[in-house]
């Protein structure tokens, strides 16, 4: 088992080796051998990628200084790969999961008896952020594990109330740990890396890259029964988020906001299509008492 785990972290620090090519090789062989003991011919052909690309894949795998890469990773990360028994349940049922993860803080939250997560738009208005207080107050003192993704506005908000007020937060990154994004608020990670959970699908040197942060959101979505949306435009990757918290069969809540605020336009549109309203913190927390 361990080798076969140490097979796929090694895999997956591969750039050339995606999602897709892991989910491939690993119905073709679970075990994970075949890239280390076939050659580049043999690999493009089984897996029907450009042979230029097997044979980065194979010299990545062979590489001796990857190897040590990878050691000097444990020393300060977490690894969870989905052979782990402490990878996090809710992950391993949403269709598209991540084969690996790195973590800093605390893993043991990914079992909290009680999480949501919380999105919203990157620049909230005035009215967002006194109202969100009211209603995630509450459920923080609840004991509720509050999961965002770090962004600026709403998430850096959400997780900064769980941090003040004794809650639990956990924070999933669309860049490696070496590549913190956004930088502005670097004391909110270290602060989340000291006493709570941040995690990340993409190895620790891997940038910040536009693509990875839709990507990431069905993490945020995926580890919690439900999700509640502060503020969102009708174009916005909080909406992403919706629909793969939808397509993960999830419970969607939002927060209402004043007529003809762009910023709420997301919001009412969800609720239109079938969204709990939220007015108070009771309206998600009666659905957790039933």
């Amino acid at each position: 088992m361990e080798n076969r785990r140490r097979r796929l972290i090694l895999l997956h620090l591969c750039p050339q080796v995606t999602r897709p090519l892991l989910k491939k090789l690993m119905k073709m062989d679970p075990s994970l051998l075949y890239p280390f003991s076939c050659t580049p011919l043999d690999f493009s052909t089984q897996l029907s990628i450009p042979f230029s690309r097997a044979q980065a894949v194979i010299k990545h795998v062979n590489n001796h200084n990857i190897m040590k890469k990878l050691d000097i990773y444990e020393q300060y990360f977490t690894i969870l790969t989905c052979f782990d028994n402490q990878y996090p349940p809710q992950l391993r049922l949403i269709p598209d999961p991540p084969y690996v993860l790195y973590v800093q803080g605390d893993p043991t939250l990914f079992t909290s008896p009680l999480s949501i997560s919380v999105i919203g738009t990157r620049n909230p208005s005035s009215y967002a952020l006194p109202t969100m207080k009211k209603v995630l107050l509450p459920l923080i003192h609840s004991g509720f594990t509050i999961v965002s993704g770090m962004a600026l506005g709403i998430d850096q908000f959400a997780h900064s109330l769980a941090l003040e007020n004794k809650g639990k937060t956990i924070a999933v990154l669309g860049s490696g740990f070496q590549h913190i994004y956004p930088k502005n608020n670097l004391y909110l990670y270290k602060k989340m890396v000291e006493n709570h959970t941040v995690i990340s699908e993409y190895p620790p040197d891997v940038p910040a890259r536009r693509y990875q942060f839709p990507e990431r959101n069905r993490l945020i979505s995926g580890l919690t029964p439900s999700t509640f949306v502060i503020e969102a435009r009708l174009k916005s990757g909080t909406l992403i988020t919706v629909d793969q918290a939808l397509e993960q069969g999830k419970d969607v809540y939002a927060l209402p906001g004043p007529a003809g605020s762009a910023t709420s336009e997301g919001c009412h549109k969800m609720i239109n299509d079938g969204a709990k309203l939220v007015h108070t913190y009771q309206d998600i927390l009666e659905d957790w008492l039933e």
